[in-house]
């Protein structure tokens, strides 16, 4: 109830003298009338179409977040890759360093000259930002589809039950194709998003 028709209410209520037993009643039945006369089809209209709205985007959100595995899989952390991002004719080049941090996995992505590109930390199934860095949603769909592409075989099944492995080609439907050349050396394809290659880097994490 809006704060004008609690007024109005209260007003209402409040001049309506209870002179017998029926005074109350009257009352109450003048807060209806004023409630019910905010409530003109018009009003209702609107209110209906803001709710519709305000679900479509929650269920729009809801369809575009990456997938998640079931469990977190076991990898071989710490570990250090290069990412080289494809757009038609443009390349950009990250180093990606991905850590065990207790329960948690963190991702900390820079480009060549050091400077930090994307932070995030998987935690209990959910995402959580890791720094001062501005969101980043298409860092974190990487993330999320790096994940997949790392998962051992062994896990694939259990952690992501949609996915298909046929040889050196893994897909995840409606969301992540993955062309191996080695173990941790792939093509990452996303079905709008640009192409991924992705190399092992030597050395330990800083």
């Amino acid at each position: 109830m809006s704060s004008a028709i609690q007024q109005n209410c209260t007003s209402t209520c409040r001049s309506e003298p209870a002179r017998d037993s029926g005074g109350s009643a009257s009352a109450n039945v003048g807060c209806r009338d004023a409630i019910a006369s905010r409530l003109t089809p018009t009003g209702f209209a609107a209110l209906l179409r803001l709710v519709l709205v305000v679900c479509a985007l929650l269920l729009s959100a809801c369809a575009s977040r990456a997938p998640l595995p079931e469990h977190l899989p076991n990898l071989a952390l710490p570990m250090q890759l290069h990412i080289q991002r494809l757009v038609a004719d443009q390349r950009q080049d990250w180093v990606l360093v991905i850590q065990q941090e207790g329960p948690a996995i963190r991702w900390s992505m820079m480009d060549l000259l050091g400077i930090p590109q994307a932070r995030q930390k998987l935690q209990d199934g959910e995402w959580h930002a890791d720094g001062l860095l501005p969101p980043n949603p298409e860092a974190r769909e990487l993330f999320a589809a790096l994940l997949f592409a790392l998962t051992p075989n062994a896990e694939l099944q259990a952690n992501y039950p949609s996915a298909r492995q046929h040889g050196a080609q893994r897909v995840l439907p409606e969301h992540w194709d993955v062309r191996y050349c080695a173990p941790n050396s792939f093509e990452l394809s996303l079905p709008k998003g640009p192409k991924y290659q992705v190399t092992p880097l030597n050395g330990d994490a800083p």
